[in-house]
């Protein structure tokens, strides 16, 4: 009896711990509402940096970068945003996005990348039209959470990737 006990205690705490770990959660959560902005039902622009997704999306840290960038708002309709476009589709313009796929890998040091992956021109004529855009989310757990700590996008000039941490430090500091 004693053995069983043990048996369904540890699967009940496994459950939970994989519960908790679902690193894909919040970048579910920030590409819907991506995918919903650039689709063709004219819906309501959905900001993915709003009050309600700071406090429960994004890691402390990230939350501290974004509100001193926020201090030094884009040239945009709503003058509270530090980026004048879209940091997911890394561009101001975009088509319904297409071919979404995500997937998490193994945590490393207490961080699993969320890559994911759309097409976002497939709607032009452009001859990168059918290229597939990259997206790594950096998510780490706070106060047994997943959150997101970084985003980062693909600079095809440089075969590196941008932070969004980083951007958001150098808009800080008015650069």
């Amino acid at each position: 009896m004693k053995t069983i006990a043990i048996v369904i205690a540890s699967l009940i705490g496994f459950s939970g711990a994989a519960h908790a770990a679902d690193a894909t959660a919040p970048v579910r959560e920030i590409m819907d509402a991506t995918k919903s902005n650039w689709a063709d039902n004219n819906s309501d622009w959905t900001d993915i940096f709003a009050a309600s997704r700071l406090d429960h999306l994004y890691s402390k840290d990230f939350v501290a970068r974004y509100q001193a960038a926020a201090q030094f708002p884009a040239v945009d309709d709503d003058g509270i945003s530090p980026f004048d476009y879209d940091v997911i589709v890394n561009g101001q313009d975009a088509c319904p996005l297409e071919d979404l796929t995500m997937e998490a890998a193994p945590p490393v040091n207490g961080t699993t990348e969320v890559t994911v992956r759309f097409r976002k021109s497939a709607c032009s004529d452009a001859p990168d039209a059918k290229d597939y855009t990259t997206v790594r989310f950096e998510v780490v757990e706070e106060a047994g959470q997943p959150v997101i700590d970084d985003i980062a996008t693909e600079n095809r000039e440089t075969q590196g990737r941008n932070s969004l941490k980083a951007t958001m430090t150098l808009i800080a500091k008015g650069q």
